[in-house]
């Protein structure tokens, strides 16, 4: 296991003051990061082995959103490595241990120059230290997209939504699909299932089906094919 300390900023939360989702995931995100710096397994060595990791699917279940201020231990632990596959939960508990939030996510490691996956080398066996997985509730990788939905003004991909490896960064998709959440929607649990790479001005068309208790956006190309699929469950 993984983990460092934080405390939550006031950049980070929403008009009430509380974390919000999309900071949660990237103090998930920043959490897988650092591990893999501090293993020799960072953006560096996979820049010089030609290969990347793709997230394929997360889930993000809350518990409690931390105020303002709150110190915080953010932990990651991949839990299992096979053929091209990473098997990666997070967490995020409060001063007494208690978790705020539990999250599973699932990646594929592909080659740059051909996209196409490659097999899991001996030293990443060896720098990521496999755990017993997060006892949580876990959820189907794939989302069903429901009919009857609406297709909204599209968004062009700008520079602000690439990370390092050039394309839209996974938790920017989240944090498109939250614009089209109600004010007072309380998010519980998010999925996301990631189907293909965005990259700078590509198009990205919403199309939103809102059902009883939660909301599914798909962000689309043109032909209407989808670059991810995300799933947001209220209370």
């Amino acid at each position: 296991m993984y983990a460092f300390d934080s405390r939550i900023r006031y950049s980070e939360t929403d008009s009430e003051g509380y974390l919000t989702l999309d900071a949660l995931l990237n103090y998930f995100q920043d959490c897988s990061t650092f591990h893999s710096e501090d293993v020799g397994l960072g953006i560096g060595y996979m820049k010089e082995i030609g290969q990347v990791w793709v997230l394929s699917s997360w889930q993000i279940v809350v518990n409690r959103y931390p105020k303002l201020g709150e110190k915080v231990k953010i932990v990651t632990l991949p839990y299992e490595l096979k053929v091209f596959l990473g098997y990666r939960n997070f967490a995020m508990l409060d001063e007494q241990g208690e978790y705020l939030a539990k999250a599973n996510s699932l990646w594929s490691l592909l080659d740059v120059g051909t996209g196409k996956p490659v097999m899991v080398n001996e030293a990443m066996h060896k720098g990521y230290e496999i755990d017993e997985k997060l006892d949580m509730e876990y959820a189907p990788r794939k989302i069903a997209v429901p009919e009857g939905g609406e297709l909204l003004e599209p968004i062009v991909v700008k520079k602000h939504h690439l990370d390092t490896n050039h394309h839209v960064n996974n938790g920017q998709y989240v944090n498109i699909a939250m614009e089209y959440l109600p004010d007072d929607f309380v998010i519980r649990q998010m999925r996301a299932e990631y189907k293909k790479q965005a990259f700078l001005d590509d198009v990205l068309h919403p199309y939103v089906v809102s059902t009883e208790n939660d909301y599914v956006i798909c962000l689309q190309d043109e032909a209407g094919k989808p670059y991810v699929s995300v799933e947001f469950q209220g209370q």
